[in-house]
């Protein structure tokens, strides 16, 4: 199994619950979902196993979905797992689809814009928006604004071992400051530059 932890500065984080960012923001998050695609594990023997064309959305309204069973069971040393932050291209532009690439979940913009490959929503009081609220929609698949982002987690585990990964989005909100920054909700540059503080959200538990 993989497992993913939504977190905020390293504790469970919980949906509508305040916090305080490393800015002295208090806020709450109220939505988190995110695309995790092609994991591919990499053994100390230099083997790699590939969950090829799967796509799962990570979803804190659904805990379930943040456990992605892994068929492989290896003795072997893992050295590292990467994975996609997102959709690439080539899923993007064969249209919706089913399953997890529904848009029923809420994650496709449209054919010209496609998939959302991450979505974080709240409040905050530094916000000077309508109640408060930040919207951040990271998205785009059409270069130079590519938004999937490939992870890179390197770390000694058992094969047999289930691997837990960390997402702490007080990392990514510690890089924004929600007065000047609170809405991207297109493909572009901004968007682009979340693209890559989200990568910063993943660690090896």
């Amino acid at each position: 199994m993989v497992n993913f932890h939504l977190e905020f500065d390293k504790f469970p984080l919980q949906l509508n619950k305040k916090h305080v960012s490393v800015s002295h923001d208090t806020l709450s998050i109220e939505t988190f979902r995110c695309y995790i695609s092609n994991i591919e594990i990499h053994y100390e023997d230099q083997s790699t196993f590939i969950q090829k064309n799967t796509y799962h959305l990570l979803d804190a309204d659904k805990p379930d979905s943040f456990v992605i069973p892994i068929t492989k069971k290896s003795d072997k040393l893992i050295s590292k797992i990467t994975f996609n932050i997102g959709i690439d291209s080539i899923t993007n532009t064969s249209g919706a689809m089913a399953g997890d690439l529904d848009p029923i979940n809420g994650m496709y913009w449209a054919w010209q814009s496609g998939y959302i490959n991450m979505k974080i929503e709240g409040k905050s009081s530094s916000c000077k928006t309508r109640n408060n609220e930040f919207q951040f929609h990271i998205g785009g698949y059409l270069k130079p604004n590519y938004a999937l982002r490939k992870k890179v987690i390197n770390g000694n585990i058992n094969g047999n071992d289930n691997i837990n990964i960390g997402i702490d989005v007080a990392v990514f909100l510690a890089e924004i400051d929600l007065e000047k920054m609170n809405s991207i909700m297109i493909p572009g540059r901004a968007a682009m530059d979340l693209a890559d503080i989200s990568a910063k959200m993943f660690y090896l538990k």
